[in-house]
């Protein structure tokens, strides 16, 4: 997934030099597997070390809620809960 940011703007090259062999080896292995340039690849993983993709707190208690009131007319009591679990078993 790129940030929207990333979308509006225009791209820059750059260039990477005594890339050390192992790390190289890596990537070019993690591109192979994941059918990608090494190009693609390494842009794949800068995003992944640069740029948070983990919602932070208030995000996530905001979804939290969410869940929560999407699943609260249904009002399940715990008696509710255990009669579920029982069903289908003999």
């Amino acid at each position: 997934m790129v940030a929207k940011w990333l979308e509006k703007t225009m791209p820059t090259n750059l260039t990477l030099k005594n890339i050390p062999d192992v790390v190289y080896q890596r990537l070019k292995t993690s591109a192979e597997a994941n059918r990608r340039s090494l190009n693609s690849e390494a842009i794949v993983c800068l995003e992944a070390a640069l740029l948070p993709t983990k919602p932070g707190p208030s995000e996530r208690l905001a979804r939290a809620r969410e869940l929560r009131a999407a699943l609260l007319p249904a009002k399940f009591k715990a008696r509710d809960i255990e009669a579920f679990k029982g069903q289908g078993r003999a």
